[in-house]
């Protein structure tokens, strides 16, 4: 019994803050794992939701990070080049599929005419992987001049909620609410990595490692992500 206590409180004298950096869509999911995470280790996991662009620029001007979950692979990218992620711990983990949301969209062509709100279709993921579908069906020059731009996807997914806007393409995550789907959209991809400038590293790579457990999965898959493919080099140092 003692050893046990011991053990308990050793355990909880190590436990450390780790300060995760993530995409808004991924939210909902997040704060659920984290309970668990945090229950498990001891740890405090201080999240900053907001879209990947925004998240990148603060990394970038040297914001206190850890980890850094992205919405798609342009952003990891670009910090990866900067040498700002250890690109040991880089996996693609996650996957997502657009739909639109808004009274009376049956079909693509419901938007023409209609006041569309995207995130930031020039940097943030979401927006781009709209625009890209909305470029690669022939849509975009119609509904260009109506599109409203917004900070991230919840924001776009808000302004059609409350009437601003008559429509909006968001991830089929941010929702429950009837939606059309996007059956032909872009690759998704969500990748994770560890920051080379972590101030707790070690404790990073842990909450890394949870957030691709089987029970973390789980959870990403009850709201609605898809997994992945693994690839051999998708893999997290132990």
């Amino acid at each position: 019994m003692r050893l046990l206590l011991l053990i308990a409180l050793t355990t909880r004298l190590a436990a450390t803050e780790v300060r995760v950096f993530a995409a808004a869509s991924l939210t909902d999911a997040l704060q659920e794992i984290a309970a668990g995470y945090e229950q498990q280790t001891g740890d405090r996991v201080l999240f900053n939701f907001a879209a990947s662009s925004t998240l990148a620029r603060q990394i970038e001007l040297g914001a206190p990070a850890d980890v850094f979950l992205s919405a798609d692979e342009a952003k990891m990218d670009a910090l990866q080049k900067r040498g700002l992620i250890d690109v040991r711990t880089r996996a693609r983990v996650l996957s997502n599929t657009l739909i639109i949301v808004g009274d009376g969209i049956r079909s693509s062509r419901d938007l023409v005419g209609r006041k569309l709100a995207l995130a930031e279709p020039s940097t943030v993921p979401a927006g781009i992987y709209a625009k890209t579908w909305l470029v690669k069906t022939g849509l975009w020059a119609k509904v260009a001049p109506n599109v409203i731009p917004t900070d991230n996807v919840r924001a776009a997914l808000a302004a059609v909620e409350s009437g601003n806007v008559d429509a909006a393409i968001v991830y089929r995550t941010d929702t429950k609410r009837p939606a059309f789907v996007i059956r032909d959209g872009p690759l998704i991809s969500y990748p994770f990595a560890v920051l080379t400038n972590a101030e707790q590293p070690l404790a990073a790579r842990r909450f890394l490692a949870y957030a691709r457990s089987e029970a973390a999965l789980r959870v990403f898959r009850k709201h609605g992500f898809l997994i992945a493919e693994r690839r051999r080099d998708d893999v997290v140092p132990r």
